[in-house]
């Protein structure tokens, strides 16, 4: 239990449910006496473990996002996460942008994770934000008061235009198989994706098309098994690749890269 409730002796309230997946039902039991502190409190001295991410959790620290992205945060702490909203500035809390003016109480929203009371997540639907670069400061508590931060750096593009950045394909160099990996600003929506291996000569050696429609911004779906058009393997050495996506209603962007064949 967070330190912040009254430790003053009292009768108690147990909330009880059940069902047999026909029926339910509930009740209450309040006849046990509650307060104080236990002989084995606990000596932890650190803040719970935050994580987080924007629309899902492929999104890296600093990169694009849509202009009404959903805040994912991923908490642990050993003594649990302090979500009882009792103590003054004990809440769990993002902080848009660094003005205390901006900022979204996510108390509420937090879901612990099933059979355990340590760790759990926030899904928070953030509100429309403008284009340019943001960050969120993330605050949250344990239930002895230790107190963590964590602050999400991005850039939101705006909707009408599409975005590709970050453009690599891991590994790099690579044998067997590789992936390519690009940033953009359309989740949810069916972007065509196409792939073109060059030698440095020019000669196009493969192509590789397919749909995708992530939940984030960040894709990793289109693979490369390092064969031409014919199935063969191509010899070792440094390639080309164009990068090219497409929305639905037809706006392109396209980068070129160096990818190397070991």
């Amino acid at each position: 239990m967070p330190k912040d409730i009254n430790y003053q002796y009292g009768n108690g309230k147990l909330s009880l449910y059940a069902e047999n997946g026909s029926n339910d039902g509930n009740g209450i039991f309040s006849n046990f006496i509650v307060g104080g502190i236990g002989n084995n409190a606990s000596n932890d001295n650190e803040g719970p473990v935050i994580k987080a991410f924007l629309n899902d959790e492929k999104f890296v620290n600093g990169g694009v996002t849509n202009e009404n992205p959903i805040l994912i945060v991923k908490l642990s702490d050993s003594s649990g996460i302090n979500i009882a909203g009792t103590g003054i500035g004990h809440d769990l809390v993002a902080t848009l942008d660094n003005d205390n003016r901006q900022y979204f109480v996510l108390n509420d929203f937090y879901e612990g994770e099933l059979d355990s009371y340590q760790k759990g997540v926030v899904h928070f639907q953030l509100p429309t934000l403008a284009s340019g670069t943001h960050s969120l400061k993330i605050k949250a508590w344990d239930v002895v008061n230790n107190s963590s931060e964590y602050i999400l750096e991005f850039t939101v593009a705006n909707n009408e235009e599409l975005v590709l950045n970050h453009v690599l394909n891991y590994p790099n160099p690579f044998t067997t198989k590789t992936q390519f990996w690009f940033e953009h600003n359309r989740p949810g929506q069916n972007l065509h994706v196409k792939v073109q291996i060059f030698t440095v000569a020019g000669k196009v050696v493969k192509t590789i098309k397919q749909t995708i429609n992530d939940a984030g911004n960040r894709s990793c779906e289109v693979e490369w098994d390092g064969r031409d058009e014919y199935g063969d393997k191509l010899g070792r050495g440094v390639y080309l690749y164009r990068l090219t996506v497409i929305t639905p209603e037809g706006k392109k962007k396209e980068r070129i890269e160096k990818l190397v064949v070991f």
